[in-house]
């Protein structure tokens, strides 16, 4: 008798044991499912604080009276200028340092509206504006016939302006 009783419980153990590996490998599963459907490039597109001066468009994330597109598509910096072009943006111009601070756990690299002026010998935003003293630290150019690519964490490189990245549009509300 004492036999059985020892037989059902190793039974019992090991039933309830293979039933918690399956259910942790189920929840294993979710998860990873659940992570590939919300992992995005970017923030989520709600408005985020201290944008309530901006009504921005489907797909747009509305900060501090600006509408920005975060792109997770490829394309190159003339195809990306074009894009935010016809979306009544242009590619970023970054104000200050922590103008993305909204987006400072993304580690990837996004074409931005800074390229060199042969005419003015210097590096200018879409709207020949210079940049700023504050900025041009993150900068570490070597190549003025590339274009700057931007990591939201602070750091900016140049890359030949053919090659493909993703981008991000800015659209001023004020």
């Amino acid at each position: 008798m004492a036999a059985f009783r020892t037989t059902a419980w190793r039974l019992i153990s090991g039933i309830l044991g293979v039933t918690c590996l399956l259910l942790m490998a189920a929840l294993g599963i979710l998860l990873n499912s659940f992570n590939k459907q919300t992992v995005h490039p970017g923030p989520s597109t709600d408005l985020l604080e201290g944008s309530d001066c901006c009504s921005c468009q489907e797909k747009w994330i509305g900060y501090q009276c600006n509408c920005y597109f975060i792109s997770n598509e490829l394309k190159t910096w003339e195809d990306s200028r074009n894009f935010c072009i016809s979306h009544n943006s242009s590619l970023l111009q970054m104000q200050s340092r922590n103008e993305l601070h909204f987006m400072s756990s993304s580690t990837y690299f996004y074409w931005t509206g800074l390229s060199f002026s042969d005419e003015h010998h210097a590096w200018l935003w879409e709207d020949n504006s210079t940049l700023s003293q504050d900025l041009h630290l993150f900068f570490n150019t070597v190549n003025p016939k590339n274009c700057i690519i931007y990591n939201p964490r602070g750091s900016g490189l140049d890359e030949d302006c053919g090659s493909e990245h993703l981008f991000i549009c800015k659209q001023r509300l004020s």
